[in-house]
């Protein structure tokens, strides 16, 4: 699966390059099709290319993440109190489940391997981008994609197999 992620993340990032002109939304929406990809490659029925099938996952992301900026800009914009009022309602709430979730999250960090929680922590945590990644680490921005991408296979599986254990 990881030479799925090798052949197309050019690819890939290319189509997404296209119609988005983030660097960090790219290379995040880049990620997820690949990993989506990969999560459901079973499926894949090879009626079309590896990579039709992969922009078709694509597109799909990038509408998503339009639909949601949209939303956000339109309800925010006509009336920015709501985003307040929101968080007052659901704030108890929401607090309990947050810090359930870091708690989760947490253990799921200490339960993977060092090397893949640091990598994690340094991404989305720390929120360094993958070039500082790679100088932080001392290594290439391949290498680090690439580790990235286990790192984050391992997270979910173990994530996935503690949530259905409770």
């Amino acid at each position: 699966m990881e030479d799925l992620y090798q052949k197309y993340y050019l690819g890939v990032r290319g189509f997404i390059a296209q119609k988005i002109d983030d660097e960090d939304v790219v290379e995040e929406l880049s990620n997820d099709v690949l990993m989506a990809g990969i999560s459901t490659y079973s499926a894949f029925n090879h009626k079309c290319s590896e990579f039709s099938w992969l922009c078709s996952i694509a597109k799909h992301k990038i509408i998503d993440y339009y639909r949601k900026k949209k939303l956000k800009t339109i309800l925010f914009s006509v009336s920015p109190f709501f985003e307040e009022i929101a968080d007052e309602a659901l704030s108890p709430e929401r607090d309990v489940l947050k810090n359930e979730l870091k708690d989760e999250i947490k253990k799921t960090f200490a339960e993977i391997n060092k090397g893949y929680s640091h990598i994690l922590r340094l991404k989305y945590i720390d929120g360094f981008k993958i070039n500082e990644i790679a100088e932080k680490l001392e290594m290439s921005i391949k290498a680090v994609e690439s580790r990235l991408l286990r790192a984050k296979l391992k997270f979910r599986q173990k994530w996935n197999y503690d949530q259905k254990k409770n």
